[in-house]
């Protein structure tokens, strides 16, 4: 079986190192899921648990499942620590949980996660065919052309990275209501159970812009490619970013970053 691109890509950053400055946001969205105890959640995407962590906490039963080892060994490390049995971490591909039964999960949340996976109806089919009859699908994904950080950070990275193979999806057609609608109802989705909001994502990072764009340098896979290939335009995108980061802070402090991200938030109902 052909290894899955996404794997390398989110394997070879460490997302820890970013999501350390998402957690806030992560508490905050679970906390608009009306998530009960003994709930049934699917976090696909899940990272190490910024969304994972906090619906265990209020009493949900917890699947996280992520493309990359590395970030399902640190959830697991992470629930391990707070001591959430109701909580667990495994590797798989959101296009394709061949492990998971059909209608197993009464909430499948995916923050920024399944929007990076390849062939975007396969995942599409897969949330829906794993979510229960009456359950619900909620995504944060980014937007394309979104003036705000990551839209931007994924833009200027792409300008700097050697055009994707032929066939390839962008991620931030999730961030399009038209793409979405589509890619559900082909699922067996009624369009008039989908809806969308635009909403807020929150980065706080304790140090100044020019050391948090050395985060997303160092650790996010997507501007680790672009560096990666810049070659002896290393130092334009260098300078673009940072221009980025420093027009965007809102931190009135000299050693912290605050910055908006917006997102489209994608609520179904199954």
């Amino acid at each position: 079986m052909a290894t899955n691109p996404n794997k390398a890509l989110w394997e070879k950053g460490d997302f820890t190192r970013l999501a350390a400055n998402m957690r806030g946001s992560g508490e905050a969205l679970v906390a608009t899921l009306g998530i009960t105890p003994g709930l049934r959640v699917l976090d696909l995407g899940c990272g190490d648990g910024t969304t994972a962590l906090p619906a265990a906490r209020l009493g949900a039963d917890v699947l996280g499942v992520d493309i990359a080892s590395n970030l399902v060994a640190a959830g697991n490390a992470r629930a391990a620590a707070e001591g959430l049995g109701n909580l667990r971490f495994e590797e798989g591909d959101a296009a394709d949980l061949a492990g998971l039964a059909d209608a197993s999960f009464d909430l499948v949340v995916s923050i920024f996660g399944a929007m990076f996976a390849p062939r975007p109806y396969d995942v599409a089919a897969e949330m829906v065919r794993v979510t229960r009859p009456g359950g619900r699908i909620v995504m944060g994904n980014w937007i394309p052309g979104d003036p705000t950080l990551v839209a931007q950070v994924l833009r200027i990275s792409a300008g700097y990275t050697p055009p994707p193979p032929e066939g390839f999806v962008s991620p931030v057609t999730w961030g399009s209501e038209a793409e979405v609608t589509a890619r559900f109802v082909a699922a067996g989705v009624p369009a008039d159970r989908i809806m969308f909001e635009k909403t807020t994502y929150v980065f706080d990072f304790p140090g100044p812009p020019v050391d948090f764009v050395a985060v997303f340098r160092d650790y996010y896979g997507p501007t680790m490619n672009a560096f990666a290939a810049a070659g002896d335009r290393i130092g334009d995108l260098q300078a673009e970013l940072e221009a980025l980061f420093t027009a965007q802070n809102r931190a009135t402090e000299p050693d912290r970053t605050l910055t908006h991200a917006t997102f489209l938030k994608v609520d179904v109902r199954r």
